[in-house]
């Protein structure tokens, strides 16, 4: 950002978010984008330029975006291998009287990234903690899942990564009736992606990638679909991962009691769980392409399929 533009944008925030006040000796704990600088809030530029240090998960990272910023402040590295240790320079810090912000990589620290071990110390030696709130991976992805069974939800952020925890992990997803939050690496999506289909084949999952960056893809297709759908184009792999497990509409006892009078009542005969992946697969993909990859995951005919997706569209 040239340093005119970054002067503007510091004077606009100082105007609009210089009115609060901004107490020191504190801890603020600043959101910065996830993907897009644009996203970063005026509030967040105005106390970044009030902080006298900055607290970040790597310090490098950071401080490209200060730069761009417009801003130089000294940088403590405070990351997920000496969060405790660093809490101690971060409270003689705090007892000088100074303003300290903490980053993390992208978006609001202590939320699947550092920062929480930091605000636990800060708090006990009585100082005060204060949010600067802004960009958020799991709400970006939950604000485009189109979950309409949701009632609350729960950010499990990255899952065990092998062994009996894993397994665990994975289970207790699978039964778990709330929305959940994953973030996955593209290194290990393919894995997850195996596992989860394996695991609830019928629950409806949407995957972000690259969330708010220029090749964002958003798209929402049963967890049996998913290893096909990343398949299908070698950029899908890339980029980081965000994943809703959308809601459990009914316990699964009440479903499976359910399919025989919904089979009933369907004309094409199809079982609940076919016709539920086909108006998945019908959002995001053309009828045929969608009627031939239900059949597929399914099993369910294909022509009974095609009747209830010409059904679905009238």
């Amino acid at each position: 950002m040239p340093g005119t533009a970054s002067a503007a944008l510091r004077q606009l925030a100082a105007q609009l978010a210089g009115a609060q006040q901004y107490p020191a000796p504190a801890l603020y704990m600043v959101a910065t984008p996830i993907g897009n600088l644009a996203d970063i809030s005026l509030r967040a530029v105005h106390v970044l330029g009030l902080a006298d240090v900055v607290a970040c998960e790597d310090t490098r990272h950071s401080g490209m975006l200060l730069q761009r910023l417009g801003l130089h402040k000294p940088r403590l590295a405070v990351h997920r291998h000496n969060e405790r240790e660093a809490a101690g320079e971060v409270l003689r810090r705090l007892a000088a009287g100074q303003r300290v912000a903490c980053v993390s990589d992208a978006g609001t620290p202590a939320v699947s990234d550092p920062g929480a071990a930091l605000v636990a110390a800060v708090r006990a030696a009585g100082y005060r903690v204060l949010p600067v709130p802004g960009a958020s991976s799991a709400l970006a992805a939950l604000s485009v899942a189109g979950d309409t069974a949701a009632e609350g939800f729960v950010v499990l952020g990255f899952l065990p990564a092998r062994g009996a925890v894993r397994r665990q992990a994975l289970q207790d997803v699978a039964v778990q009736r709330r929305t959940q939050v994953l973030f996955e690496a593209p290194h290990r999506i393919d894995a997850l992606a195996a596992e989860l289909a394996a695991a609830c084949p019928h629950r409806t999952v949407t995957v972000g990638r690259e969330l708010t960056k220029q090749f964002e893809t958003v798209t929402t297709v049963p967890a049996q679909a998913l290893p096909e759908w990343l398949a299908g184009d070698p950029q899908r792999r890339r980029g980081e991962f965000v994943l809703v497990l959308h809601a459990l509409a009914v316990p699964a006892q009440a479903e499976s009691h359910a399919a025989g009078a919904a089979g009933r009542d369907d004309p094409t005969g199809l079982a609940p769980a076919a016709r539920d992946t086909l108006a998945v697969l019908l959002e995001a993909l053309p009828l045929k392409q969608a009627v031939a990859l239900a059949a597929k995951l399914t099993g369910a005919p294909r022509n009974a399929l095609y009747a209830s997706a010409l059904e679905r569209r009238r």
